[in-house]
């Protein structure tokens, strides 16, 4: 009768090195492995998510004339940018996950009690979740704008309490100068919204007052084509992308009529083509015989002939400007 022929025994040497040292490699394999793949991945998703990026429109000389043209090739820039901070924070918040859970993994097999371990952990998480909160919705905010590109270095935003040139984007703080040269710092999980100023194009809107009596349709075409000829001028010229357009008229009220023209031009140069503008304006005016009406006006009607020297007479119009004593004062 034949009997089964059990395996021959195992050295003991051998079989420490296959039990406890074994799992412990194994489970340092898979946490190389692991990360390196989560790290892939993240570098493929962030590139997806800094993909779309605006372009910039930069100046650049077209058979010797300057010209304002989109630039690929900075847009590319921050999209690199971009890719590049999203992904190394991301590549980090992976990494010590997945080598956390292997080093709580190896106690475990080499029999060490992590149940406090554990514990205190939790106890920790409870403690720095009510801590730590504006710290992670600032570190969360930081990382949702700069993969969504809502804001970059040498843009000129509004950020509510705060609005300037940017100066440095953190994924913690923002530091953004205002005109009077003071250095904001901006928490990202304060920042509600964002307005950038330097993403496209920009629009200079200019409101002129005319007086109530004016024509309308001719003063529409005389603002028109002095705002057209503004195209030609040497210093801002350059910055105007198309014709600019007369909307209409915007408001009425009992001293003026005003008639509301816009001019499209390349960002953070729509204030020096509304200085520019409004000369020009002044200038059609003053051409033209015609003043900017005053705000207010008060109409006195004298009752009596026998008045006062230096009083108006009947019918007299005297203007008076906002927070000045009446004539009564």
């Amino acid at each position: 009768m034949l009997f089964p022929m059990s395996p021959p025994a195992l050295d003991p040497s051998w079989q420490f090195w296959l039990d406890k040292p074994l799992r412990v490699l194994v489970i340092l394999l898979g946490a190389t492995v692991l990360s390196a793949v989560a790290r892939l991945l993240i570098r493929r998703v962030s590139g997806g998510i800094a993909r779309g990026t605006r372009s910039r429109i930069v100046r650049r000389l077209d058979r010797g004339r300057p010209r304002w043209v989109e630039d690929a090739g900075l847009a590319g820039a921050r999209q690199a940018q971009r890719a590049t901070t999203i992904g190394s924070v991301l590549s980090s918040v992976g990494t010590v996950l997945i080598w956390a859970v292997a080093l709580l993994m190896i106690l475990s097999e080499l029999e060490y009690d992590i149940g406090p371990v554990l514990a205190s952990a939790g106890i920790a998480g409870v403690a720095l979740s009510f801590g730590a909160q504006s710290l992670v919705k600032d570190y969360l905010s930081g990382i949702f704008i700069v993969a969504e590109d809502q804001l970059g270095i040498g843009d000129v935003v509004d950020l509510g309490e705060a609005s300037g040139t940017v100066e440095a984007v953190g994924l913690r703080v923002t530091q953004v100068r205002d005109v009077n040269g003071t250095l904001w710092h901006v928490r990202n999980g304060e920042i509600l919204r964002v307005g950038n100023q330097s993403q496209g194009w920009a629009r200079c809107v200019l409101d002129l007052p005319v007086p109530y009596d004016t024509n309308i349709e001719l003063m529409s075409e005389l603002i028109l084509h002095e705002a057209a000829l503004l195209r030609d001028d040497p210093k801002v010229g350059e910055f105007i992308t198309e014709d600019p357009e007369v909307w209409g008229v915007e408001a009425v009220t009992g001293e003026s009529v005003t008639v509301r023209v816009a001019v499209r031009t390349v960002p953070l140069k729509q204030w020096d083509v509304a200085r520019a503008l409004r000369l020009r304006m002044k200038n059609m005016l003053d051409r033209e015989g015609l003043q900017v009406p005053l705000l207010n006006q008060t109409v006195i009607r004298q009752a009596g002939a026998g008045t006062a020297p230096g009083a108006p007479e009947t019918g007299q119009v005297r203007a008076v400007r906002p927070g000045a004593p009446g004539p009564d004062a």
